[in-house]
């Protein structure tokens, strides 16, 4: 009697363990498939060779004696290769090169670059004296831009959110003021005379900017904040430039 009680004993055992087994390995989903992105078909993605921008353009800490004025703004225009991922396509790596020019308005100001007068780059308020209707600072720069990419879909660009982030290393190509229409104290018109000067002494001749996109399609929208310093260091305030606005890309 108690072998058959340790035989039967032995088997139940033995149905127990297999439907646990079976059990926990019902339970435990299976892992989820590779995707093999050499399967994606690209052909139809937009690389975003070309990029053009329109900004509104600030620059922190100005000084007091400094008052803007107008519609500051900035038009960029780039030329970039774009490089996804072998091992996720949704990520790529975009490099190039363009131009960016910017136009700082300012009002009853007067910005001495040539340094006629100033071993320094000083904003004189001039609200009591002549002074121009419309100032502004001119600058251009030839900038090689980087960029992270990320593509919510990567075989059709063009019908995707997405993200960049990047720098863009800038070297100066001109820098100038631009004044128009002579006022007097009490703001009345003098004449018509419009004042140019050209210099970029006081200017670093390199920038370096953070970057950020983020949009749909062919539209984002972009932010720059300068890294570096805009003006040489003990040559003026450490004057920050940044920009946001409107991205047009495509092809």
């Amino acid at each position: 009697m108690k072998k058959y009680f340790a035989f039967f004993l032995t088997l139940f055992i033995a149905f127990v363990s297999k439907a646990q087994d079976s059990t926990i390995t019902n339970t435990i989903p299976p892992p989820p498939p590779i995707k093999k992105w050499s399967t994606l078909n690209l052909n139809r993605r937009s690389n975003d060779h070309l990029m053009f921008q329109i900004g509104y353009d600030g620059w922190s800490k100005m000084p007091d004696t400094a008052q803007t004025g107008g519609f500051p703004r900035s038009f960029s225009g780039y030329f970039l290769f774009d490089f996804p991922f072998k091992t996720n396509p949704h990520f790529s790596i975009a490099i190039g090169a363009g131009l960016s020019s910017s136009s700082m308005y300012f009002k009853e100001t007067y910005i001495d670059i040539a340094g006629k007068t100033t071993n320094t780059l000083k904003f004189q308020d001039v609200s009591d004296t002549l002074h121009f209707k419309k100032y502004k600072v001119m600058t251009t720069f030839l900038e090689a831009p980087i960029e992270l990419r990320y593509l919510f879909n990567p075989e059709n660009s063009n019908r995707s959110w997405k993200i960049a982030l990047g720098v863009k290393v800038g070297t100066l190509l001109a820098a100038g003021t631009k004044g128009k229409n002579l006022l007097n104290s009490a703001n009345s018109s003098v004449n018509n005379y419009i004042q140019k000067e050209k210099s970029k002494k006081f200017f670093n001749s390199t920038r370096m900017v953070a970057t950020a996109r983020f949009g749909y399609g062919s539209f984002s929208l972009f932010g720059t904040y300068q890294l570096n310093n805009f003006i040489k260091e003990g040559f003026g305030p450490n004057v920050r430039p940044y920009s946001f606005g409107l991205t047009l890309s495509g092809l």
